[in-house]
């Protein structure tokens, strides 16, 4: 370890207003994209960009899980929404009746369409058997890649980058497509390409799949249940 060193921290402040609107901005609008992809290419440079946001993401024990398996292959990328087709029609008999009906009718990825797949993994010997802040959660490698996402997602809505994630697969066939060695788990499989409409509310609560909870009912005050009054 170090020596601690007084000159490694410097003053923090808010950010200006316009500063604030912004990152609030990005999380609001932010969505989950399916349909609105644009076939053009994102230039490295903006995938760079990117990717360094995804890498400065908290992760535990500074153990920095990750990696990003790019795919640009068409011939890849339709292996992969083959995958899916499979994962989802066994998805689609999970549900009953009508409610089966309204999942069919949903587009639930861009694979194909978009001119980027992102494949996320986290890797839980990075940091060998025994991970600070690990020891009793060993979840927590996985939600540190989950933070990573969710760093990159943002930073694609400021770019005017869509990403969508899809979820529905059989890890297996994913490692298998891709080469992922066996004990590397599969997070994300993003699409990633640019957008010029978005919409104005998340895509299955405007298609009535689900509406938003109001914020009230999901906020308890020291302890489980607990009201403010």
């Amino acid at each position: 370890m170090r020596p601690f060193d007084e000159d490694a921290l410097s003053a923090a402040s808010g950010f200006s207003l316009a500063e604030r609107e912004a990152v609030y901005h990005a999380i609001m609008t932010r969505r989950d994209v399916r349909s609105q992809f644009l076939p053009d290419p994102l230039p490295d440079d903006v995938v760079e960009r990117l990717l360094t946001a995804a890498h400065h993401a908290p992760s535990v024990g500074f153990m920095q899980p990750w990696n990003f398996i790019l795919v640009k292959s068409a011939e890849v990328r339709t292996r992969v929404r083959d995958a899916f087709a499979r994962a989802n029609e066994e998805a689609a008999l999970m549900f009953e009746g009508e409610r089966r009906q309204a999942y069919r009718s949903l587009k639930l990825e861009g694979i194909v369409e978009a001119p980027l797949g992102i494949c996320v993994t986290c890797d839980p010997t990075r940091s060998g058997s025994v991970v600070l802040g690990r020891t009793h959660n060993p979840r927590m490698d996985a939600y540190s890649t989950v933070c990573a996402i969710q760093n990159l997602w943002l930073a694609a809505r400021a770019e005017g980058v869509g990403i969508g994630w899809v979820s529905i697969f059989r890890e297996g066939d994913l490692k298998t497509i891709l080469g992922i060695p066996h004990h590397v788990e599969v997070v994300a499989w993003l699409c990633a390409g640019f957008v010029d409409r978005l919409y104005d509310e998340p895509e299955l609560s405007v298609k009535g799949w689900r509406q938003r909870l109001p914020l009230e009912e999901l906020v308890f005050h020291d302890g489980w249940g607990r009201s403010e009054r």
